[in-house]
């Protein structure tokens, strides 16, 4: 790839400010590199409410489809909370528009992180955890969905739904990506209760037989959030379904002691990749200069793996970031008071110039 299309939705809060510390780092490894960079910024979320009265406008869409890779922001906060529409749905648009049926979140506790973590140093050190949440399916999607009646005789209703070939899909990449990694796969679910699950189970089973070089474990949802926190480093490859994904994977933030460190990449499909942090809009701390840039930047780094298939780039880029956790400087959230500028700077700094030549 000479060119690389980005598609850039800042979003909402904190989001303009930690794209474009991502896209400084981002234009700085490109150096040398043989690839060009072009960006387009477009709205989503409540920035995209404010304007033009839906959180995901058409032009955002056709442009993040066009792209050959997005990078989001964030979106939401809690002037929005009332609205009919919620800029989050904006998110669920894209991700569906774009076809990526997968969420890959990468949990590594840097040197200098586990003071952070509430948990104790020894049993964070070494942990290297993928998530991989499906994306498509589940309760978030399933129909019918809603509130009816009236009080005192209100009801509400979520649908969990999931077939087979949606499961094998995520199955197979979670598989491939381990032979990448340590071997190992833990699926996750809760097959004792749900019927989706016990679907999930076996079919998670019959894919592994493709895949006999990779080790596979079937845990229960509530028995494996025990043990995140407990033997963290016995986890590889993690597996699972929408909603348990949605949770388990903020409950790993708990082993780096912040949500502003963690990146994300969506795809799967043979659409662009959608790269965004993890953390929210945090609309206390917009226009402070105090985000933490690194989630963001880390997402980065999963874009040159994945889109740009640059993977020395991308550890190059590890490196950096592992530095400045550890040496710092870091921001407040880290128990550090530099700003969002001097924390990309640091990163920066720790890259050699043009880091591809």
């Amino acid at each position: 790839m000479s060119q690389l299309r980005l598609a850039v939705l800042p979003g909402d809060g904190i989001g303009p400010e930690v794209t474009g510390a991502a896209l400084r780092v981002l234009g700085h490894c490109l150096v040398g590199s043989g690839v060009e960079l072009s960006c387009s910024e477009h709205l989503i979320g409540g920035a995209a409410l404010e304007r033009s009265g839906e959180p995901l406008p058409t032009a955002t869409l056709e442009a993040a489809r066009g792209a050959d890779a997005v990078l989001l922001g964030a979106v939401g906060g809690p002037v929005w909370e009332s609205a009919p529409v919620r800029p989050e749905a904006g998110l669920l648009g894209l991700r569906s528009g774009l076809g990526v049926f997968a969420n890959l979140r990468p949990v590594r506790v840097w040197p200098g992180l586990a003071a952070r973590s509430p948990l104790r140093a020894e049993l964070l050190e070494g942990v290297d955890v993928l998530f991989i949440r499906e994306l498509t399916g589940g309760v978030y999607f399933g129909r019918p969905q809603g509130i009816s009646g009236k009080p005192p005789q209100r009801r509400a209703v979520d649908t969990s739904d999931y077939g087979e070939l949606e499961i094998e899909r995520v199955a197979e990449l979670a598989f491939r990506s381990a032979r990448q990694r340590r071997h190992r796969v833990t699926s996750v679910d809760k097959a004792n209760v749900l019927a989706t699950s016990r679907l999930w189970r076996q079919v998670v089973s019959e894919t592994a037989r493709e895949y006999p070089d990779v080790g596979l474990e079937h845990c229960l949802v509530d028995s494996f959030a025990l043990r995140l926190l407990l033997q963290p480093r016995d986890f590889d490859v993690v597996l699972t379904e929408n909603l348990f994904g949605d949770i388990l994977t903020d409950e790993a933030a708990a082993l780096t002691g912040s949500l502003g460190v963690l990146p994300s990449a969506s795809g799967g499909g043979a659409g662009p990749w959608l790269y965004e942090p993890v953390h929210g809009s945090a609309p206390d701390l917009a226009g402070r200069g105090l985000a933490n840039p690194l989630g963001a930047i880390a997402s980065v780094g999963l874009l040159l793996e994945h889109t740009l298939g640059r993977r020395e780039l991308a550890e190059t880029l590890q490196r950096a970031l592992g530095e400045v956790v550890r040496e710092g400087p870091v921001t407040p959230d880290l128990g550090g008071t530099a700003s969002t500028d001097q924390v990309t700077e640091a990163v920066i700094s720790r890259l050699p110039s043009g880091v591809a030549a």
